[in-house]
Order: structure tokens, then C-alpha cells, then sequence
């Protein structure tokens, strides 16, 4: 018998309803970023449950310091390699800085590439309640859509820190409008980036669609991380929520300085690797 796109085994592909589902059940979601085929494949094969097609490229991989600078062009063609490495998880895609902010006719039509020339099956936006309507028209045309709420790199001029967001009783406020204001407009999950703990705990339980923290506590109804961060490949920045799971840069740096060792002293290629 085959398996069904909406199993509850893990097996089956995950969906927007499916995430939905988890969260009812008490099932946490696990996310993380890729930008390439080959890191996506190695997500997908690992059970990870949502894969974000990120803007974070500008600094994982394209090294820049800010977010901003990420095109339509950027995104479609990364996405596009993501996808190909995919098979279970629900891919999402970024909007980038001034693809969605200008009028939703814009939006509707930025969304709508990066759902037929990369074949993602959800875009993610940065803003609150004011995207109402663009949120309302995007969903209109069978595009689901990710909120995200807390810290907003794009916004990283208008803030001039990283630091985390909603400390004072009026933007811990907002959050929580926001976060309902999404949810009416047919969001079907919010990424909550950098608030306190309870107040995503608060945000949370507020809202029926999930709510995917990233340094905002262990009660949102999931977590994401920056792959690259999590793997220890970028240690340019040390965030007390990234956990690294492994150190693969000094990996990576002894396995190219033992190569370069060998070549220099011709040990590689041996007789055995050469034809």
C-alpha cells in the first residue's frame, strides 16, 4: 500500500497542513537552512521536517553583513538547487528586502517566481500587521506564506543591532498583535526570532498555526538554525541560541592542509589512485 502525503509515520511528505497537525499533537518541528542541493539532500535524507531557502545566503554565502542586499535573482537560483535535493520536506522560500514591501501587485508576482522558477511550496516574509493584505492576496492564489516576526534582519538599518527584540512592554505588544494580525491574514506558520522566552511562549499559544522559534525558547512549536552556524562552518558570529553541533571548520581546515601536505610531497596521487 502506498504511503500517503499526509502519514503520520514521518515517511510521507510534509505539507503546511501536516506542520499544522504536529503542532495540535504536540510534535515539534525541526528546521533548518540550506542553499545548495547537496546540503538539502543531506537534510532531507536526516528527517528535517521544513527547509528554508534563506536570505541569510548573503552571509553564509555570498559574505556580506547584512541581509539587505539579496535579490530576486539570488533567491530563485538558490532555491532552485535546493529543490532538486528534496523529497519529504516542505521547502520554503525568502522574499528578499524590496521584492514584497513595495505593493502587494509585486509581491503576488515575486511570489508567484519563486514558486514556478524554483519550485518552492511556501514563501516567508519579514513585517506584521500592515502586510495584511499582501499576505491575504499571495495566500488568495494557492501560495502559502511564512510569517516572521521579533528581529527582522532586513530591518537591521532601521534597528542598528542584533540585539534581541521586544524587551519593552509596547514591542512585546506588538509581537502579539502581529502575531494575530498573520494568523487572520492566512499565514500558516511564523518564524519568532530573538524575543524573550515568554513571550514566545505567549505568542505561541495565542495562535493555532506554529510558531518556529529561533532564539526565542524552547516552548515555540518548533526550531531553526542557520545549517552553516549549527555545523560549525561559520564561527564568525557566536549567538548564545546557536548550538554547534559539530566544528566541521577545523575538520575542513585539516582535511585541506593534509591534502595540500601531500601534493607538495607528492604522497597524492599514489600509484593505486592514478590510471
Amino acid at each position: 500500500m502506498s504511503q500517503s502525503p499526509e502519514s503520520d509515520s514521518g515517511i510521507g511528505k510534509v505539507t503546511t497542513n501536516r506542520l499544522r497537525k504536529m503542532k495540535e499533537r504536540g510534535e515539534p518541528i525541526a528546521a533548518l537552512t540550506a542553499y545548495d542541493m547537496i546540503m538539502a539532500r543531506l537534510l532531507d535524507e536526516a528527517g528535517i521536517d521544513l527547509i528554508l531557502v534563506g536570505d541569510s545566503v548573503s552571509t553564509v554565502v555570498q559574505g556580506l553583513d547584512t541581509t539587505v542586499t539579496v535579490t530576486m535573482e539570488h533567491m530563485v537560483y538558490h532555491a532552485s538547487l535546493v529543490r532538486r535535493g528534496v523529497e519529504r520536506a516542505l521547502v520554503v522560500g525568502d522574499l528578499p528586502f524590496m521584492s514584497y514591501q513595495v505593493n502587494s501587485d509585486e509581491a503576488l508576482r515575486n511570489a508567484g517566481r519563486m514558486v514556478k522558477e524554483a519550485g518552492v511550496e511556501a514563501v516567508k516574509l519579514e513585517g506584521g500587521e500592515w502586510l495584511g493584505e499582501t499576505i491575504e492576496r499571495i495566500v488568495r492564489a494557492g501560495i502559502p506564506v511564512m510569517g516572521h516576526l521579533g528581529l527582522m534582519p532586513q530591518s537591521i538599518h532601521k534597528y542598528g543591532t542584533y540585539q534581541v527584540r521586544a524587551t519593552t512592554s509596547a514591542e512585546a505588544e506588538e509581537v502579539r498583535r502581529d502575531a494575530l494580525a498573520l494568523e487572520q491574514a492566512g499565514v500558516f506558520a511564523i518564524v519568532l526570532e530573538k524575543v524573550p522566552r515568554t513571550l514566545a511562549a505567549e505568542v505561541t499559544a495565542s495562535v493555532s498555526i506554529p510558531v518556529i522559534g529561533i532564539g526565542a525558547g524552547p516552548e515555540c512549536d518548533g526550531q531553526i538554525l542557520v545549517t552553516h552556524d549549527m555545523l560549525g562552518i561559520c564561527t564568525r558570529f557566536n549567538p548564545r541560541f546557536v548550538r554547534r553541533y559539530a566544528r566541521l571548520d577545523q575538520e575542513m581546515a585539516r582535511a585541506f592542509h593534509s591534502y595540500v601536505g601531500d601534493v607538495k610531497s607528492h604522497e597524492f596521487p599514489s600509484a593505486e589512485e592514478s590510471y
